[in-house]
């Protein structure tokens, strides 16, 4: 459990100075850094201002007991609060939740969303409803989700500008229970480690013949295996630098340390332990991943390669998550090119609901590749490309959601993952034995492969026959010479 929190004194001076400097009167956001599982510390980096909605609102506002209950007292007009009147925050819960999903995609391992920061009055703070906060806080959580076994309590800071101070929250996700906790600045950015990890990956998901005549859809099934990914990743043995390090060592050198992940052999038996009749397909994610992960101070090796693990997992998720959610936009009715020449299917779906007896020709969907965004210090953030994106789309996502006011150069922009390309969903249908589902095309382009192949052996077997024909045929030349020119004695 938390007992204390730290936060990077740099970054929320500079949110500090940002919000007495202003005139507004109430504002929400959320709270990027790190709650460590084997530690009773938490780690504030950053305060994120929640932009407005999508119809220009703000997403939280002040409201009066009496607005609320639809009862304005006589005298009030406009909507104002009465005289006297303590006037409560209204968050809009929705829209937080969707700005914490969306940071939460951009940062790298060591770092997440961990809760929510208020800037108000102290008596607007009082007013509010300990349960609505809580909610928020709760919905949150849910939106971020890990695949580590970690705490399930997040933060809630309050900034108040009358009287002027700082306050710290813990709260259960279970529960709420919003209970103060200690909380102070220091130094935190310009400390910690940075870990990078280059990471090849071959999952390989079994699609069963119960999963298909009870409809699971594309996204279903992706979502499993990633997850059964993320539990063979912890079992992965790491190396740091080259050595394998104990996991309660400190890293206490400097500079970038290269971590390089080693799988169990044949770890991915599920497919398997199954036979071939209960498998009615395979779904197969193959592809390179920069992961990049922050390790706090005086946290342990052990720590490093945790973040680093939950770093991979994330940008999975993440990857998937924006493919489908721009097949989603697009159109409820896609028209999708599957594989070469002018085919197309028009699907009347959704992609991510599709059914897999709906997808009978083979499907290759590009994974965006990931950029990364210098931040902080020499600390980094990132984003996710798709093949019809550019930069500018990425540099106005920085300043929307993570409210980047300098201008980001294209030049500092790093695009480490070189085989990006090569990180798609494959065709499943013809990845199973004896498949009748292959198309004609595949059939086709393996012939034509097969028949140079043939046609490579077919010459050099012929070229060897003609070079053992001319050798037979020069001894038996020989031995007929040998024969008329020294002719055999007889023996007397």
């Amino acid at each position: 459990m938390v007992k204390s929190v730290v936060g990077d004194e740099t970054r929320l001076k500079f949110a500090e100075d940002r919000l007495y400097g202003s005139s507004i009167a109430v504002e929400v956001g959320i709270i990027v850094g790190q709650l460590n599982t084997h530690s009773e510390r938490a780690f504030v980096y950053d305060l994120i201002p929640t932009p407005p909605t999508d119809a220009g609102a703000s997403p939280c506002s002040l409201k009066s007991e009496g607005e609320d209950r639809g009862d304005r007292k006589k005298g009030s007009k406009g909507g104002k609060p009465s005289a006297g009147a303590t006037p409560s925050i209204l968050i809009d819960g929705e829209w937080i939740v969707e700005h914490s999903r969306q940071v939460s995609r951009m940062l790298l391992g060591g770092m997440s969303v961990i809760g929510v920061y208020l800037w108000s009055s102290e008596g607007s703070f009082k007013a509010t409803s300990a349960s609505a906060l809580s909610q928020v806080i709760m919905e949150v959580a849910q939106a971020t989700p890990s695949f580590e076994n970690e705490t399930n309590g997040r933060l809630l800071i309050h900034i108040s500008h009358s009287p002027r101070r700082w306050a710290c929250r813990h709260c259960e996700v279970a529960s709420i229970d919003l209970r103060p906790i200690d909380f102070k600045m220091s130094k935190l950015l310009g400390l910690l480690q940075s870990f990078r990890c280059m990471y090849g990956f071959d999952i390989r998901i079994p699609v069963f013949q119960d999963e298909v005549s009870t409809s699971n859809n594309l996204k279903t099934v992706l979502c499993r295996g990633i997850s059964r990914h993320a539990k063979e990743l912890q079992n992965a043995i790491a190396l740091v630098d080259g050595k394998l390090v104990n996991g309660d060592q400190q890293v206490t050198f400097e500079g970038l340390h290269d971590v390089e992940l080693l799988l169990p052999f044949k770890s991915d038996v599920h497919v398997e332990v199954h036979s071939s009749d209960e498998i009615d397909g395979l779904v197969v994610l193959r592809g390179a991943i920069c992961a990049f992960a922050y390790l706090g101070p005086k946290e342990s090796a052990s720590q490093a390669i945790s973040n680093i693990k939950n770093d991979i997992i994330n940008s999975l998720r993440s990857r998937l998550d924006i493919v489908l959610d721009e097949a989603e936009d697009k159109s409820d009715t896609t028209s999708i090119d599957f594989g070469k020449g002018n085919n197309e299917i028009l699907i009347e779906k959704p992609l991510h609901q599709q059914n897999f007896r709906e997808l009978r020709n083979p499907l290759v969907l590009s994974f965006p590749r990931r950029v990364l965004i210098p931040w902080s210090f020499d600390i980094c953030i990132c984003d996710y490309l798709l093949p019809s994106e550019t930069f500018e789309d990425l540099k106005a996502r920085c300043r929307e959601m993570m409210s980047i006011e300098t201008p980001v150069e294209s030049s500092s922009l790093l695009e480490l993952e070189k085989e990006a390309a090569a990180s798609t969903i494959s065709s499943f249908w013809d990845a199973v034995r004896e498949n009748p589902r292959s198309t004609n095309e595949e059939l086709k382009n393996r012939g034509i492969s097969m028949e140079k192949k043939s046609s490579g052996k077919s010459k050099s077997f012929n070229f060897g026959l003609q070079v053992a024909f001319f050798i037979l045929l020069v001894a038996l030349l020989t031995s007929g010479a040998i024969t008329l020119f020294n002719p055999a004695k007889l023996v007397h």
